[in-house]
């Protein structure tokens, strides 16, 4: 194999003629300040033709997860601070004791039937 000078040794493909400025059309845009409780900025940018109210009021914060507002005097606070749930959380709010007994009998009546399993009358 020759090895000669490669221009392009190094550089990505489709990357263009070296120190070209202009890589493709910018969309012009704006920068939107958020605030936390804790005083963390988070910058976001928006397209600049998007309507001001589609730009959303509160975000959560990527830093803190916390909620952050627009007013950086007066940020947002935390509404209730919910613990994790598990699923099994979850259905027990949606069901009771009696209910979910009903329904594991259930499946295991179709599970056993599938099998061949079912009891004997």
């Amino acid at each position: 194999m020759a090895s000669g000078n490669s221009a392009i040794r190094g550089s990505r493909v489709g990357a263009g003629p070296m120190g070209e400025q202009d890589r493709g059309f910018h969309a012009d845009r704006v920068a939107v300040s958020y605030w936390d409780a804790q005083g963390n900025e988070t910058v976001r940018y928006f397209a600049a033709s998007l309507p001001d109210e589609e730009i959303p009021e509160v975000i959560d914060s990527p830093s803190t997860g916390l909620p952050a507002g627009r007013d950086k005097e007066n940020p947002p606070s935390v509404s209730k601070l919910e613990p994790y749930k598990t699923h099994l959380a979850y259905v027990k709010e949606r069901r009771s004791d009696e209910e979910a007994a009903a329904l594991l009998e259930e499946a295991l009546t179709q599970l056993r039937a599938r099998r061949g399993q079912a009891p004997k009358e």
